[in-house]
């Protein structure tokens, strides 16, 4: 009753028309489903408001759909539209959600919807959407088997991606549906090697199991015969040539990509995931070279440190490798001793990995370590314990003695379980010795009474039926005993009576002929089949009749033919027919879904197919300080003498080609003469760049430093030069390219070791800069500063915008240690210009700052200060200069502007001042508000502008329409609402006056 009512409750609060209210209930109901209580009957309720704007709040309605959506299939489908709008929402753990939930809804009819989806987010440019493409793709493939050709496409398409985040995931993804396609992998192997140590835990381990089948498929055994490494080489140059004289086989050599895995993995051994460390273990098992592994030993003794279920796995993979290769495991014995607080199972693994450690050496420390473990008050513990000392007698001879006259000692404990183990495996023992310990039979009989256990019991009748030519009176004696209580006795033990009742008949039939006959008159009529069944064949084998006689015979050499004697093993000695750290290892049966190891290639498949082609971007590289083939008109300076001859000399080269090329006459003179020039122009040029920093600086156009190159610091002064030049590439880039060049092409800067920069040149117009007061000399006593936004990225972090700021000195002495205080707020990040030691009187400088506004036009307070006093100043930004410009074509701006709809668009129809405002006038207009890109339009009326926030990156777009008439219609897209509002403010003001 109380969870009807509370999902009343849950109803009426999700129904609510307040946003917090449903939110509440939205946590409440997912704290129910985390705890795993049903909330099933909410469905309806919660799925009306799948279509929510609160963006918290959709997420937990998403959460809940993919728990219930393969539930409540119907429901689910009638909210199918909003999903699939949801998948075009601007933020990408929506578009992520929605496309969780659609996977969910496992109804054939919604494939082709799934499918569409799935593509469309295998190429979002979020990486957590193209993540959740791949796990979708697993769901779509149990769904609909026959959709597997198009999701490899996308596979093929996603294990491109060089994300970490995908990498992971769409492995998984692979391994799924089409685990044969080894193809696939060739040219992506190397980037998944490198990438290994980047991706998420869970990721690893899927990428690890992977390349441990990609490798067994296309490299060679590293475990052939001859296959020789560095620390095996002949320590002299004799022996080798010796070797070489023996043998003509070829030295195994590791392939490089081989190679390159093992290196790649190695890292992760210090991986706090234990099921990491675990895939790298048993990658290198299974393909590093033998002495390479005991690389893995310290990081899987490290893991017995964790939880008891992290140590059973551990355990059982370390007792399969202690088989095989003792050695790895043997300087850390001690980590397997048994402690008290371990649980039965962990007791009985580590007691497992000690017998396959035991040997010569250090058989006596584990014997003193099981005579401790036979007392422990963990019965099947002690069991195993009495277990392992007969399989260390029996494996190693020197001890065989030692240890079967302790267990013979523990016949006389007061623990029958102790006793009954003691016998069973005494019994085994004896086997392989049974002329040498008569005496040990004899005892084991007189104990016979004592001994309760039904398997102890049995053992003590076998061994007294298969050698009881040697206890000629004991035997006899023992089967009368068994007579009296036969019908109370196990049916094992009843077994083994018939058994010594038939081969003492064949023996020593004048003592025993009646109490034979006794014993298989009752087994004839007993209630178990299985006993009545042997009681009919040994009658018929040593009492024969007329029918039966053929057999009789043979009788003596059936029941007493000489039997070999046990092998006592390891239950994990066949266990390595499976991987290690799978599944089918640990339950040592093959499991569902459980892939086998491929068998190492006789010959290496080709490596090449592994080679993936570098096609690096065609860059049209521009020094920044000297470009020499090109003339710009709009740059003058004072000592441009050089240039001028240089592009003389250009100009005289082109005519002389010219000529050469129309008339092909006086070859000889033009050739000459340009080779002249040539070598000329060459040697300056090589002056030039091998002349130091300082003097390079020196020849820079005196309108550049003039007034401050003495005295700047020169960190101050290079940066002031790439800002001169960074501006000089965007004045003059109507100069460099045309403006009806529909390309936008990349530079890169080549010219300056200190900083290398590459950015794109958009159709962004710049125009004069405003200048804004930051302080005036009156208040600061001589210092007067003025700053203005360049509108160029910011060098010291792309989430600054760049600020020049020019210091004069207005005061007639000169001004020493300028530089920035203290900030406000003090969480604000800005770059500070150094300090400047000296300003003379009437001097000026041009100082770069960065600061990080978070997108906000919030001022940046902060004191400007002297040697002698301090100045509180404030720098506030326009909103315009919050952005920077991007470039994208039509198309690609009609689609994210279809994504940011809604709440994130913001609009308003303006009237323009002048009715014949002319298309450029506007856009320039806008240009200079906002540092936003002009978008190409296919339409005379529309004008578009790209643009993204320096600090977050949110896109920014600006939608103009202009009418017939004096007014425009402009849409602004983004997810910054607040922002969006203010720079529609500060559009309309600009707009209204062109």
């Amino acid at each position: 009753m109380p969870s009807v009512l509370r999902n009343e409750d849950l109803k009426e609060m999700l129904e609510s028309s307040k946003e917090s209210l449903k939110l509440e209930a939205m946590k409440r109901i997912v704290g129910l489903i985390a705890k795993g209580k049903s909330a099933s009957e909410l469905f309806p309720a919660v799925v009306k408001n799948v279509a929510s704007k609160n963006i918290e709040l959709k997420k937990l309605v998403y959460v809940y759909l993919v728990r219930y959506a393969e539930e409540q299939q119907d429901l689910a489908l009638l909210s199918i539209s909003t999903f699939q709008r949801a998948l075009k929402d601007p933020n990408q753990f929506i578009r992520a959600s929605a496309l969780r939930v659609l996977s969910s809804i496992r109804v054939p009819i919604i494939v082709p919807i799934m499918m569409l989806a799935i593509k469309e987010a295998a190429a979002d440019l979020s990486p957590y959407v193209r993540k959740t493409s791949a796990h979708a793709i697993q769901k779509l493939y149990s769904l609909d088997p026959d959709q597997k050709e198009q999701l490899i496409e996308v596979i093929e398409k996603l294990l491109k991606d060089k994300s970490t985040l995908v990498a992971g995931s769409v492995v998984m993804a692979f391994e799924e549906v089409c685990p044969d396609r080894i193809d696939l992998i060739h040219k992506n192997y190397r980037k998944l090697c490198n990438l290994l140590v980047d991706v998420e835990e869970w990721g690893q381990v899927v990428i690890i199991s992977m390349l441990t089948r990609y490798a067994r498929t296309q490299f060679t055994s590293p475990w052939m015969e001859g296959a020789e490494f560095d620390e095996n080489k002949a320590f002299y140059d004799s022996d080798s040539e010796e070797k070489k004289d023996q043998t003509e086989a070829k030295p195994y050599v590791m392939d490089p990509d081989h190679r390159l895995l093992l290196r790649n993995t190695k890292p992760l051994l210090q991986s706090r995931n234990t099921a990491v460390v675990m895939a790298v273990a048993q990658l290198y098992w299974h393909l590093a070279p033998k002495h390479e592994v005991s690389i893995v030993t310290k990081s899987l003794v490290r893991l017995l440190r964790s939880h008891r279920e992290v140590q059973y796995i551990v355990l059982q993979n370390i007792a399969t490798m202690s088989i095989q290769r003792k050695g790895m495991f043997e300087p850390f014995i001690k980590s397997f001793y048994v402690r008290s607080t371990d649980a039965t199972h962990i007791k009985t693994l580590k007691l497992e990995i000690l017998t396959n450690l035991a040997n010569e050496a250090n058989i006596s420390t584990i014997l003193r370590e099981f005579q401790t473990y036979v007392k422990s008050q963990d019965k099947a513990f002690a069991a195993a314990t009495i277990q392992a000392i007969g399989r260390c007698a029996t494996n190693i001879s020197e001890v065989t003695d030692t240890c079967l006259n302790g267990l013979v000692l523990l016949l006389s404990n007061r623990d029958e379980a102790v006793v009954a183990e003691s016998i069973v495996v005494i019994k085994k023992l004896l086997q392989t010795q049974p002329t040498q310990h008569g005496d040990i039979i004899k005892h084991m009989a007189k104990l016979f009474d004592n001994v309760t256990v039904p398997m102890a019991r049995a053992s003590i009748l076998w061994l007294m039926g298969e050698y009881c030519e040697k206890v000629p009176k004991i035997a006899p004696d023992v089967l009368r005993k068994m007579a009296k209580t036969f019908t109370a006795e196990e049916d094992i033990v009843k077994l083994q009576t018939v058994n010594l009742a038939a081969k003492l008949y064949l023996t020593n039939s004048k003592q025993t002929k009646l109490l034979t006959q006794y014993i298989l008159n009752l087994g004839k009529y007993d209630q178990n089949y299985d006993i009545r069944d042997r009681t009919r064949f040994i009658r018929q084998l040593i009492v024969p009749n007329e029918k039966s006689g053929a057999l009789s015979k043979y009788a003596r050499r059936i029941l007493l033919a000489p039997k070999p004697a046990p092998v006592l093993e390891s239950a994990f000695k066949d266990r390595d027919r499976y991987q290690l750290g799978t599944l089918s290892h640990s339950l040592n049966l093959k499991a569902t879904g459980y892939q086998e190891l491929p068998d190492w290639p006789a010959v290496a498949p080709d490596q090449s197919v592994r080679n993936v082609e570098i096609v690096e971007p065609q860059r049209i590289k521009a020094d920044l300080f000297w470009v020499s083939n090109v003339h710009c008109p709009c740059v003058c300076t004072e000592s441009g003498s050089e240039s001028e001859e240089e592009s003389s000399e250009d100009s005289e080269k082109t005519s002389s080609d010219s000529g050469k090329s129309s008339s092909g006459s006086e070859k000889s003179s033009s050739e000459s003469e340009s080779d002249q020039k040539k070598k000329k122009k060459t040697k300056k040029a090589q002056q030039k760049k091998n002349k130091p920093a300082a003097d390079r600086y020196a020849e820079i156009p005196a309108v550049c430093h003039t007034g401050f190159g003495s005295f700047l610091p020169k960190l101050e002064f290079i940066t002031i030069m790439i800002s001169f030049f960074y501006d000089f590439f965007f004045f003059c880039q109507h100069c460099l390219f045309p403006q009806n060049d529909s390309k936008n092409p990349t530079f890169r800067t080549s010219g300056i070791s200190l900083f290398h920069m590459s950015f794109q040149v958009t159709t962004s117009s710049f125009g004069p800069l405003k200048t804004y007061e930051l302080l005036h000399h009156m208040t600061g006593k001589g210092l007067s500063a003025k700053y203005h936004f360049p509108r160029q990225p910011c060098l010291y972090q792309p989430s600054m915008v760049a600020v020049q700021v020019i210091l004069t000195n207005s005061s007639d002495h000169a001004l020493e240690e300028i530089h920035i205080g203290d900030q406000s707020p003090a969480s604000l990040n800005i770059h500070c210009f150094n300090t400047i030691e000296r300003l003379e009187p009437g001097a000026s400088v041009t100082v770069s700052m960065g600061i990080d506004f978070s997108d906000s036009t919030q001022a940046a307070n902060f004191q400007l200060c002297t040697k002698e006093d301090q100045f509180s100043v404030s720098i506030q930004p326009a909103v315009g200069e919050l952005l920077m410009p991007s470039t994208m074509t039509e198309q690609d701006f009609c689609k994210e502007q279809g994504k940011l709809q809604g709440m994130n668009e913001t609009s308003a129809t303006i009237t323009m001042a002048t009715a014949n405002a002319s298309r450029q006038a506007i856009n320039k207009q806008v240009l200079s508000v906002a540092n936003v890109g002009e978008v190409p339009s296919s339409q005379n009326n529309f004008s578009r502008f790209g643009g993204r926030t320096v600090s977050s990156r949110a896109l920014v777009l600006l939608s103009l329409e202009l009418s017939e008439s004096s007014g425009a219609l402009l849409t602004i897209n983004t997810e910054k609402s607040v922002m969006a509002s203010m720079l529609l403010r500060d559009l309309k003001q600009a707009l209204a006056q062109a």
